[in-house]
């Protein structure tokens, strides 16, 4: 018997850059166990070149990635994945009426600062793309290693809005 594969679709407002890193995560490192999407409610229609650089330096492929809207997973599309859990990672989007997903997916909201807002010199800028990676990375370290068949429903529910909250220290411990 083989285990689920967990669809997870994960949210942002461009999709561009924090979602796409999230999406890349998962399918990287987890795809015995999940099948990861991203999409935006207003997508920018293209990845952020530093999204695309910190990705190819990381050795993550970046074929297939792409900006595209939400309504692509919504209940009553053809193609649509059965979607076991959905999360926001971004403020703007934890906030906006979402589509009806199919399956009454678990949900929670994991924001973390848009990297494309960064200012200043180019090694800044592609320093908070590598923090929010980092950020990512973690919760959904965190996200993957729970015993997902083996909570309930309220349970696994705290779980997920309690890893929203971690933070990692310079140190990379949890916080």
């Amino acid at each position: 018997m083989t285990d689920e594969i967990y669809n997870v679709l994960f949210l942002c407002t461009g999709n561009s850059a924090r979602s796409i890193i999230a999406e890349s995560i998962m399918n990287r490192g987890f795809s015995n166990r999940f099948r990861a999407f991203s999409a935006g409610s207003q997508p920018r229609g293209e990845i952020h070149p530093l999204t695309l650089d910190l990705l190819r330096r990381l050795n993550f492929p970046v074929d297939g990635l792409r900006s595209k809207p939400w309504e692509e997973f919504a209940e009553g599309r053809d193609g649509a994945p059965e979607l076991h859990f959905v999360f926001t990672v971004c403020d703007d989007a934890a906030g906006e009426a979402c589509p009806v997903w199919p399956g009454q997916p678990m949900s929670a909201h994991w924001g973390v600062p848009d990297p494309a807002r960064a200012e200043g010199s180019p090694a800044m800028r592609a320093l908070s793309f590598a923090e929010t990676f980092r950020q990512l990375n973690n919760r959904i370290s965190i996200f993957a290693s729970l015993p997902i068949r083996s909570l309930d429903r309220i349970s696994l529910k705290r779980h997920l809005d309690a890893i929203g909250t971690t933070i990692a220290d310079p140190e990379n411990k949890v916080a």
